[in-house]
């Protein structure tokens, strides 16, 4: 979802709550609007001219009505690991940039334990290299934390550069209290 600047920008959808529940296109988010199912809470400076009218393009739009919707399950990527883990080893627990993170099979595979939410951990080269394929407790070394499955809600699925959020969405996105990136610039919740 990259958009030059010649592209309209899209808009975040906030339930009647005003929790996050998704990012729709600027044309959907004209028509809820003028439908009366959605108010604009925010605009960009952007217009939008029909023949008889102009229109700032919405940036965030809340719902009238409160829209039930199901929860997902947080989806195991790379990615999600480093951001449950606060991009800190779980070894060492320093904080490292994406780049020089991987991730641990506290059990290793060699011995039976799987690629899950309870058995992977995010971990620095140097930890990984230094456990091997033993346990930590063979390998000498103490786990910050226990791994679990997450159970933030993953509010949006979209993948994006955390610098091209616009600006009128920061005050809706609640970031689960893990994302606490190095100060770098990489996308959220990809496939890696």
């Amino acid at each position: 979802m990259t958009w030059g600047n010649g592209q309209m920008k899209p808009s975040l959808l906030l339930n009647a709550t005003f929790e996050p529940i998704g990012v729709i296109s600027w044309r959907k988010a004209i028509i809820l609007s003028f439908l009366g199912k959605a108010e604009v809470i925010s605009a960009y400076h952007q217009v939008v001219h029909s023949i008889s009218s102009s229109i700032n393009l919405p940036a965030v739009l809340r719902l009238t009505r409160y829209v039930k919707y199901r929860r997902q399950e947080v989806k195991f990527t790379r990615r999600n690991i480093y951001i449950r883990d606060k991009y800190r080893c779980q070894y060492c627990g320093k904080v490292f940039e994406p780049k020089d993170l991987t991730y641990d099979h506290v059990i290793p595979r060699s011995r039976g334990g799987k690629t899950t939410w309870t058995n992977v951990v995010t971990c620095c080269h140097t930890c990984n290299r230094k456990k091997g394929g033993r346990t930590p407790k063979e390998a000498g070394m103490q786990l910050l934390n226990q791994p679990k499955e997450p159970h933030w809600h993953p509010m949006i699925h979209f993948s994006m550069d955390t610098q091209q959020i616009p600006a009128p969405w920061l005050d809706y996105l609640i970031w689960h209290p893990a994302y606490n990136p190095p100060e770098t610039s990489f996308g959220i919740d990809s496939e890696d």
